[in-house]
């Protein structure tokens, strides 16, 4: 058995899990862990959990971090923005298409991180090696799409809340138009869309509710038999479980889907 903690990192949504290596922790204490050959700083967002997972490796907790650690992760911050300006400038002077995100400094100062987004693949070994010398540190670039550039920074979303993938999404699943069609939603691309430009991952959370209630009711369209009485389905609300119908008197009943999935009320005709 091993215990392991789960523990974020700044710019970072995912929780990641080292091993406790006995020290005592809990949720809200920063701490010092080994990561890819360099110290890093996080928060445990998950308690101490003995797990049967010893065929999988964990780097490990050094220390719950102390007041000195926590000015030098301060003050690896301020490095931060420094190097961000820094490497701004020199894509400009190389007149690079691509657009530099975020710039992280691991805890002992020996990697720093940068993200940045572009159209298509940028060689970018020659600024590499410019910003190592600059720096004196270990230089890694990570390209990124939009959707991670909103993860990044964060925000809010029409809904008022933090953005999903911000807060909780690992990953990011494909969303398509035809789920916010089959959803009755206004395609006006502003009202589907996150503050990413892309469509709102959101779209996706309920999209197999709709297509199976979908799959059980006939398209509008379609001509049914209401009783004895003739009619077209103008709109199906999944929401309200409802289909609308204009009867052949121009008279408008709203029929509860489940007439359609028992055969209780409806027939679809040919």
């Amino acid at each position: 058995m091993i215990e392991r903690v789960g523990i974020k990192f700044e710019k970072d949504s995912n929780t990641y899990f080292f091993n406790a290596n006995g020290i005592e922790l809990k949720k809200g204490n920063m701490c010092i862990v080994e990561s890819e050959r360099c110290l890093d700083i996080g928060t445990v967002v998950q308690n101490v959990t003995a797990v049967n997972d010893e065929n999988i490796k964990y780097s490990k907790v050094v220390r719950v971090a102390t007041e000195e650690d926590i000015e030098i992760a301060e003050k690896n911050k301020k490095k931060e923005s420094e190097a961000y300006m820094v490497c701004s400038k020199k894509i400009a002077n190389r007149d690079m298409n691509m657009k530099l995100v975020a710039v992280r400094y691991m805890f002992d100062g020996t990697k720093i991180v940068f993200c940045f987004t572009a159209e298509g693949r940028i060689d970018f070994r020659d600024l590499v090696k410019d910003m190592a010398h600059h720096f004196k540190a270990r230089i890694e670039m990570h390209q990124i799409g939009v959707r991670d550039e909103a993860k990044v920074f964060g925000g809010y979303s029409w809904c008022g809340r933090d953005l999903c993938c911000g807060s909780f999404l690992k990953e990011f699943n494909p969303v398509t138009i035809k789920m916010a069609k089959e959803q009755n939603l206004i395609l006006t691309p502003s009202k589907i869309s996150g503050i990413c430009g892309r469509l709102m991952c959101c779209l996706g959370y309920e999209h197999k509710n709709y297509a199976a209630v979908r799959r059980c009711v006939p398209r509008e369209g379609s001509r049914v038999k209401v009783g004895d009485s003739q009619g077209v389905i103008t709109e199906i609300n999944v929401v309200k479980e409802q289909v609308r119908v204009k009867l052949s008197d121009e008279r408008i009943v709203w029929i509860p889907i489940s007439d359609f999935t028992k055969g209780a009320a409806c027939k679809c005709q040919s």
